[in-house]
């Protein structure tokens, strides 16, 4: 109780005006019943309907932020909190905004020698043909700016993948092209300095879509994950290098694909995990003794500022 004091008057922003505000929403719901559960003077904050700088007005403390997708995980809320000299969790503005976009999270990547799958940048003028002979068919076509499979599209044939950039399109004028990957579907949770136990995801038909990840109970989440003991230790290696390299802090999740040859690619970072019933940062907290309502005060005690311990 103490310890939940010291958190002075929290403010947990959540749904906001991205496309994943209903998601975001839920998680925010969990985070602060989860804060008041463990005594912290939490209040929800929904920064599509009001000013932030209400948070300033109202003398929050620090700021948990549930935030998903545009707006909320892209260094724009972050860097009011950095004006407004509020500490907030997770990455700040910098980090935020390049793990938001896929495009730039994979050059970095590249650079760092984090394996990522090959992928191509493609619009309405592109050459469609001559991306399925460089990648190969099936792909996965996504907006580069968009969360919770939001726009993504897997193509089977070529004559899909000109009506499948024009879909992912619609949510993002920038669209990513990437190769598939065959294998494992996994997810490594970052916490402070440590990457957490990892999860394998088993979704009906391998199909891990919007409804299957927040919406069914169909999809099952296994941790341990069944992964050979040096595969994972090697996974959650890199997914700790991959975290600090794009300068994230606090929290957050790798997407990853896991080959039968044992070999892996790193999809995407999340710097502003989902914390509802399905969510898979809490499923790795769980197996290392964290609770829900511990898991979230541990993040929150991690808020900062840029530049700040």
């Amino acid at each position: 109780m103490a310890e939940a004091r010291r958190m002075g008057r929290v403010a947990v922003l959540m749904g906001g005006a991205s496309a994943e505000r209903e998601i975001s929403l839920i998680s925010g719901k969990a985070v602060l019943a989860a804060l008041r559960e463990k005594g912290v003077d939490a209040h929800a904050f929904d920064p599509k309907e009001r000013e932030l700088f209400d948070l300033k007005r109202e003398g929050f403390d620090r700021a948990f932020i549930a935030l998903h997708g545009r707006f909320g995980e892209d260094g724009t809320v972050q860097g009011a909190l950095e004006v407004l000299g509020i500490p907030y969790t997770g990455s700040g503005v910098m980090a935020s905004a390049l793990a938001m976009d896929k495009w730039r999270t994979k050059l970095v990547w590249i650079a760092a020698g984090i394996p990522t799958p090959r992928f191509a940048i493609a619009d309405a003028d592109s050459d469609f043909l001559r991306i399925v002979e460089t990648l190969g068919l099936p792909l996965f076509v996504k907006p580069a700016h968009e969360g919770s499979t939001l726009g993504i599209t897997k193509v089977r044939t070529a004559a899909d993948l000109a009506p499948a950039v024009a879909f992912a399109a619609r949510f993002d004028p920038l669209v990513i092209v990437e190769e598939f990957v065959e294998g494992q579907e996994l997810t490594a949770a970052i916490l402070g300095e440590v990457a957490l136990p990892l999860v394998r995801i088993e979704a009906p038909g391998g199909n891990y879509d919007y409804q299957n990840k927040y919406f069914t109970d169909d999809t099952k989440y296994h941790c341990p994950a069944g992964v050979r003991p040096d595969v994972e230790a090697a996974i959650r290696r890199d997914a700790l290098a991959s975290f600090r390299v794009l300068g994230c802090r606090g929290w957050g999740r790798a997407d990853v694909m896991l080959r039968a040859d044992g070999t892996y690619s790193f999809l995407e970072m999340n710097t502003s995990p989902g914390m509802t019933g399905h969510s898979l940062v809490p499923i790795a907290a769980r197996a290392v003794g964290l609770s829900y309502p511990d898991l979230c005060l541990r993040v929150l005690e991690g808020a900062a500022r840029e530049g700040t311990p």
